[in-house]
């Protein structure tokens, strides 16, 4: 399956729905939550799901929801979540993938840690900046930059790694980088590194200073 195929499956407006639906939940969706998300009928969730995962955007698990083993707890049921496959379309074909992986091995390779680190700071000062701890400007900035900001009480955390390809190579280098990064374009917001699994590595909140 192509990536312009996985793509295409999108296009349609339901299967879009549903597929956006399932990627924001933080846990694996049924497909009765999900006609239910998307006020369609189960049997035609589940044809769309099923497509999103033919094509590889969705991957699918079965257990029972129930948490009931043995005789009287029912058939597994057949769950969806995001998966951990990267999707890239470009016409003409381009590799910056590639490039990238060859220029992060040599940045770590040479020790340009601090240098990569201030130059991502002093670029995201350039950008669109956010007012100081407004957390509610901040989402809206991660999140045109794809890194799906959810609230968490006082925290912001991201679900999706822009630089995920490369964090997993070259965690030390890229983790930092993005890290200065989010500090240049939050700058009045703590940003500060948080690993957690499945998760971007960093998370943000406001600074004391701006905690009512």
């Amino acid at each position: 399956m192509s990536d312009i195929e996985a793509v295409a499956a999108l296009q349609d407006p339901l299967r879009r729905r549903l597929y956006d639906y399932v990627v924001a939940q933080d846990h694996e969706v049924s497909r009765n939550e999900a006609a239910e998300a998307a006020g369609v009928a189960r049997t035609l969730a589940a044809h769309h799901l099923d497509r999103l995962a033919e094509v590889g955007l969705l991957d699918t698990v079965s257990r029972r929801v129930s948490g009931r083993s043995g005789p009287g707890a029912g058939r597994p049921a057949k769950l969806y979540r995001r998966s951990g496959v990267e999707f890239a379309v470009s016409l003409p074909a381009r590799d910056y993938r590639s490039a990238a992986l060859l220029l992060a091995e040599v940045a770590e390779a040479a020790g340009l840690d601090s240098e990569v680190r201030e130059t991502a700071r002093r670029h995201a000062r350039g950008l669109r900046r956010v007012p100081a701890g407004d957390l509610a400007a901040a989402a809206g900035v991660l999140a045109e930059r794809g890194y799906e900001p959810v609230r968490d009480g006082d925290l912001l955390r991201m679900r999706n790694c822009p630089f995920h390809v490369l964090s997993t190579e070259f965690a030390p280098l890229v983790c930092g980088m993005n890290l200065a990064l989010l500090e240049g374009l939050l700058e009045g917001s703590s940003v500060r590194m948080e690993s957690r699994p499945g998760w971007c590595c960093v998370v943000v909140e406001p600074s004391k200073t701006n905690r009512s």
